[in-house]
């Protein structure tokens, strides 16, 4: 089997199967990656261990700080201590809250989408109150902030420097003797 139909049949497999966890595997949130395929993750009970990544998955799929997994337990394990089976997305999630399998820890944690969506609803929640409270329309405390960059502050002064003053007069003396 080629890489490409090997990637094929994985990816197809994590997205349209729907797998619910057996007595002996955990639900888990992952909270950051540790390298060289082991990802520190937490149980709904909030006890924490290192899992790996099996091959399969590998340049296949990708996993951030806050997806949820299914984790294999390995018994003979020192510090990695479980084998991600399988990678949930909303629509997993969705129906394991139907079944009933979904860990009580986990119950008030929303999946990225719901997370981005809810941040959207509230930022223009504020914004609509920001409006109804501040009359001016030159209030830039809602402008992104690029923290990379460097802050400059420019001001504008009224007064001409003596260079400016010398060049205008230069100018007009010109404009004079061209008259």
């Amino acid at each position: 089997m080629s890489k490409a139909t090997k990637r094929k049949h994985v990816v197809k497999e994590v997205l349209e199967d729907c797998v619910t966890p057996t007595e002996d595997q955990h639900i888990m949130r992952v909270l950051g990656s540790n390298g060289n395929n082991l990802h520190e993750a937490v149980t709904g009970s909030g006890e924490r261990f290192l899992v790996s990544m099996p091959t399969k998955f590998r340049k296949n799929l990708w996993i951030k700080r806050g997806d949820f997994v299914i984790v294999d337990p390995i018994k003979e394990g020192g510090k990695v201590k479980g084998e991600i089976s399988f990678i949930l997305y909303r629509d997993h999630i969705q129906n394991l809250r139907k079944l009933g399998v979904w860990p009580e820890g986990f119950q008030e944690d929303r999946t990225s989408g719901e997370r981005n969506e809810g941040t959207l609803k509230e930022r223009s929640e504020r914004k609509n109150e920001e409006e109804d409270d501040s009359d001016s329309e030159d209030d830039d405390s809602d402008l992104f902030v690029n923290t990379n960059r460097a802050t400059v502050f420019y001001s504008e002064s009224e007064e001409e420097t003596d260079e400016d003053e010398e060049d205008d007069d230069e100018e007009k003396k010109e404009d004079e003797g061209k008259a």
